[in-house]
């Protein structure tokens, strides 16, 4: 906050003295990711979309965060192992590298340790790591990729879940219409984005919603004003944290590409960016939006949409005699 805030009095100095505000705003641009190590990308892009890692052979990353619709699945909550019913809405896996935590409730610090939750989630993946690892090692075609990409063909979860970061971390979305607006070409945004654009930051939006991710950043209470209405259980931070004061209070989500993650917030409740803008500006700021008003952020919101990555689905190896075989509806294991 004290960043945003410095930014925002800086832009208002440089304005003062006729200098580009671009060069000080809340938000920044957004680059791609330079690959150091490409044959560990190659396997982590393998292992994203490998069903196998799951107890059916059914689901993989992807199936939830689809990177043909913005990272995500646009399902209110995600479906999992059995038509299981997720609890929370599944947020975009695109841009996610650079955030505080991962998860809503911030219960996993880094890339690697978020994949390594679904997989043994019953409600997700349903398998266990021990069992991915053994899986994965008897598909005789994975040797040379790990071996490519860790120098030897050894497989275990750290390095599985690694692999799948590393991928990850390249699933940036460059190039928006509003990052070319903050490398200084004026004629990127219509009159009405702009508009949308400074009542953001007027309203303070930006105190969460900044930086290359637009959000990711911060920890806040969903109903700061008002309370948010909602059947949805999820506690939040309190989940991990198990403090009282920490009920509702959520990762704030990144507002990268956030007209394609419908639907929205972590009960994935609202299906509009104008009753989403609408919500939060009632609930968090105490503060009711015109029509024309929620046309105008929406219609900024929208210019936050870059490059989508563009992955060929992977020719995944064939499974090995030794590959264990699944009975989709047995129980899951324990």
């Amino acid at each position: 906050m004290k960043k945003t805030l410095a930014a925002i009095a800086l832009a208002s100095a440089m304005m003062a003295f006729g200098l580009p505000a671009q060069a000080a705003e809340p938000i920044d641009p957004i680059e791609p990711v330079e690959v150091k190590n490409p044959a560990l990308v190659e396997l982590g892009k393998m292992l994203f979309f490998e069903p196998r890692l799951s107890r059916s052979g059914f689901i993989s990353c992807n199936s939830c965060h689809n990177l043909a619709t913005g990272g995500v699945d646009n399902l209110v909550t995600s479906i999992g192992d059995r038509w299981a019913q997720g609890p929370i809405n599944s947020p975009t896996v695109l841009n996610s590298f650079g955030q505080i935590a991962q998860f809503w409730d911030g219960r996993a610090k880094t890339l690697a340790e978020q994949a390594a939750g679904p997989i043994a989630n019953p409600l997700e993946m349903a398998s266990t790591h021990e069992m991915a690892v053994k899986v994965i090692s008897s598909i005789p075609g994975y040797g040379e990729y790990f071996k490519k990409a860790f120098g030897d063909s050894k497989v275990d979860i750290q390095r599985i879940t690694d692999a799948m970061a590393e991928f990850e971390r390249t699933l940036v979305t460059p190039n928006a219409r509003f990052d070319k607006w903050l490398k200084g070409d004026k004629d990127a945004l219509t009159a009405q984005e702009l508009k949308g654009y400074n009542l953001f930051k007027s309203s303070g939006c930006t105190i969460c919603h900044n930086g290359a991710q637009v959000g990711g950043q911060s920890f806040q209470k969903m109903g700061l004003v008002r309370p948010y209405q909602t059947t949805n259980t999820a506690e939040g931070v309190k989940a991990v944290s198990g403090r009282d004061q920490d009920r509702m209070s959520f990762k704030t989500p990144m507002l990268r590409n956030v007209e394609l993650t419908y639907p929205y917030f972590h009960d994935g409740a609202v299906w509009t960016l104008e009753e989403a803008v609408a919500i939060m500006g009632d609930v968090q700021l105490g503060r009711r939006y015109m029509k024309e008003e929620l046309a105008d952020i929406s219609a900024f919101l929208k210019t936050l949409t870059g490059d989508q990555p563009k992955i060929e689905y992977p020719v995944l190896p064939p499974s090995g005699p030794e590959t264990p075989k699944f009975n989709p509806w047995a129980p899951a294991a324990k």
